[in-house]
């Protein structure tokens, strides 16, 4: 059995909490990327990769594969990715989000452990789910695809060590 991710109860409007649509310009590239996507397609091909039938539900494949789609586009760091997403209904609404979110969606971390189980051959599916929504709406011709060059390299942390660190108390 495969612990698949709880669906989402349809949201209820709220009048203290305006909907992400009324709140952005509906015009946006990542609108219209938002809806040139087939979202089930990432359930039926990543449900396979989370066969434990305990635990806490998987996260939703649209969250991580907005969230991985953006990494690339932006070429930010899982940290990077999230502080961008906390900030940017853009980024909210093209994941799935129906009000805007205050607080990171996962850790980190998941999204390292997503990019392990699908492996380089998943986000690079991924990309290609990207590149055909685009072939769709027009935005891409066939001659721009000939030749598509695919960085999947994993983005280092931006840690700083301290320096002239002493021994004991001043």
């Amino acid at each position: 059995m495969q612990m698949k991710h709880r669906t989402r109860p349809r949201e209820q409007a709220d009048l203290l909490r305006p909907r992400l649509v009324d709140l952005i310009d509906l015009r946006h590239e990542l609108v219209k990327l938002t809806a040139l996507i087939d979202w089930e397609v990432f359930d039926r091909e990543w449900s396979g990769f989370f066969p434990s039938a305990t635990g806490r539900p998987a996260i939703p494949p649209r969250l991580v594969a907005g969230l991985l789609y953006l990494q690339h586009a932006y070429r930010l760091s899982d940290e990077a990715i999230l502080a961008r997403w906390v900030e940017n209904p853009y980024c909210q609404h093209l994941t799935g989000e129906t009000f805007f979110q205050h607080r990171l969606p996962i850790d980190p971390s998941s999204l390292t452990r997503w990019r392990k189980r699908i492996g380089e051959e998943g986000v690079e599916w991924l990309l290609t789910q990207t590149i055909e929504a685009g072939r769709k709406s027009g935005a891409i011709d066939e001659s721009s695809v000939k030749r598509v060059a695919v960085d999947t390299t994993v983005m280092e942390k931006a840690i700083a060590i301290p320096r002239n660190i002493t021994s004991g108390p001043h």
